[in-house]
């Protein structure tokens, strides 16, 4: 996938730059398709017995954010893990819980439904009534912290290593890491490849993965090209410490890693 860099016209527009190359959201929206593509292969095995991959069935909010990219290198790339059941996976947005994606970055669309729909995590898409705590937090915090979406991008994006959500029987999440090391195998190889055209896309002067996950996953898609590697506190409610004035601790992070 090609560096487009800084040389490209404001994202959103939907029109080709003078050099015939695309916005770097069409990039974004082609490296996520094909990303995409490829996952729709993989096949996962118990306890694993649904998977949601909402960049298929949400796909109008999940381009819709793409749009939102700035034009020129971002000061750092946020990376998540996989999306949360009332985030991402209603909304097609990475930490997208639907009252900050709606009323603050302005995004809605229409969303579809999950093939094979678990009957305890059904999909709403804006009509979503639960919030995605990890979500409230992370937005929240870019909203208190920038106040417009549009200062937000300037400087930062946010992306999650895997699109896809893992159910078992019972409705609980499976994340990524829980998988078989078979299954791990040819997920974490599709999902490199694309953080990496990503990280190309964007050039970013640093990736902070949002845990440690997706920081050890950055570490080793970006190991030597030379681009700095950090982490802040998963803002999980499932996390006793991100519990404890999450905001107050990822911004100390933030500032010891040199980005505020």
């Amino acid at each position: 996938m090609p560096d487009v860099g800084a040389d490209v016209l404001t994202a959103g527009t939907g029109m080709p730059n003078p050099c015939g190359m695309n916005t770097r959201a069409d990039e974004l929206k082609a490296i996520h398709s094909t990303l995409s593509a490829e996952l729709d292969t993989l096949r996962f095995a118990l306890p694993t017995t649904h998977v949601y991959n909402p960049l298929v069935y949400a796909r109008e909010p999940a381009e819709r954010y793409f749009e939102r990219v700035g034009s020129g290198p971002v000061d750092a790339v946020f990376v998540g893990m996989n999306p949360g059941p009332y985030g991402m996976a209603q909304t097609g947005v990475p930490f997208g819980t639907v009252s900050l994606v709606r009323d603050w970055l302005g995004i809605e669309g229409k969303v579809g439904k999950p093939e094979n729909e678990h009957p305890r995590r059904p999909v709403q898409g804006f009509a979503c009534p639960r919030e995605e705590v990890s979500g409230t937090r992370l937005w929240g915090w870019a909203r208190a912290r920038f106040g417009t979406p549009q200062r937000f991008f300037e400087r930062f994006f946010v992306a999650n290593y895997c699109p896809l959500v893992f159910m078992e029987a019972s409705g609980r999440n499976r994340t990524p890491n829980k998988l078989s090391a078979a299954e791990r195998k040819g997920l974490f190889e599709a999902c490199d490849r694309a953080l990496a055209e990503l990280i190309d896309t964007l050039s970013p002067g640093m990736v902070i993965g949002i845990g440690k996950f997706a920081e050890d996953r950055a570490r080793s898609v970006l190991r030597g090209r030379g681009i700095r590697v950090g982490r802040i506190l998963h803002p999980s409610p499932a996390s006793p410490i991100a519990n404890r004035g999450w905001r107050e601790q990822a911004e100390k992070q933030l500032v010891d890693l040199g980005v505020l």
